[in-house]
């Protein structure tokens, strides 16, 4: 859920700027036909009905596996990234949401959003947990990232809690470490249950302002980080 709040916020946030925005799901597993899925929470949140789901798939298992266990085509990522060039042509911005993370395969080529956002040239956003185990699978996600050359647009923590314990507070300074910058947001815990309006608003709050939002990232680290006095005490 962590990833489909940021891009409702990041989508959220650009429209109401007056930006065009077009939200996209390659892939979506673990929902059946019917049933709402990760962009219906974006369309709700963002009040936004541009959105685009190319396949869906019952089983909560990565794309590729969820087709082969429906028996049906997988996503062929070459032609999502066709498509989403023709979005582009009339939209200033548009959003692609992963299913897993940034190796899960689509098909049984082992086409990943890493190969979508290279042939793209798109920048990938990180969204991160913030408990423990979350400095390994950054650092993996970024030097993946990295390797394949697809750009980094920045670290975001999906969801923050009001009180953080102490791996969370110690994270946020080696989070940024990784990435060589700053973190690029944090969204509060709990957002998806925040009506459009509230939404917004924890948005432009959990947002830096390269996508738009007001958070301060020195503020934040300030605010909830470990200083090197207090971890000399502890």
């Amino acid at each position: 859920m962590g990833k489909t709040i940021v891009a409702a916020a990041v989508a959220a946030v650009a429209a109401t700027r007056g930006t065009s925005v077009a939200v996209v799901k390659p892939a979506q597993t673990g929902v059946r036909d019917g049933e709402p899925g990760d962009l219906d929470v974006v369309r709700h949140l963002a009040g936004l009905d541009d959105v685009h789901e190319f396949a869906r798939f019952p089983d909560p298992l990565s794309p590729a596996a969820a087709a082969r266990r429906a028996d049906v085509p997988p996503v062929r990522l070459p032609e999502v990234a066709e498509r989403v060039r023709a979005l582009a042509d009339d939209r200033r911005l548009v959003l692609i949401e992963g299913a897993g993370g940034l190796l899960v395969r689509y098909d049984d080529e082992g086409n990943t959003i890493a190969d979508l956002a290279r042939w793209l040239g798109a920048a990938a956003v990180v969204v991160a947990r913030a408990d423990l185990g979350t400095l390994n699978h950054t650092a993996l996600t970024l030097e993946a990232m990295a390797h394949r050359g697809v750009q980094l647009a920045g670290v975001v923590v999906g969801a923050w809690p009001d009180d953080p314990d102490l791996a969370m507070r110690s994270n946020i300074r080696d989070l940024e470490t990784i990435a060589a910058r700053p973190l690029a947001g944090a969204m509060p815990a709990g957002a998806g249950a925040l009506d459009p309006a509230e939404f917004l608003l924890a948005a432009h709050r959990g947002l830096a302002p390269s996508f738009g939002g007001g958070f301060d990232a020195a503020a934040f680290r300030d605010r909830f980080g470990l200083d090197s006095a207090a971890d000399d005490k502890e």
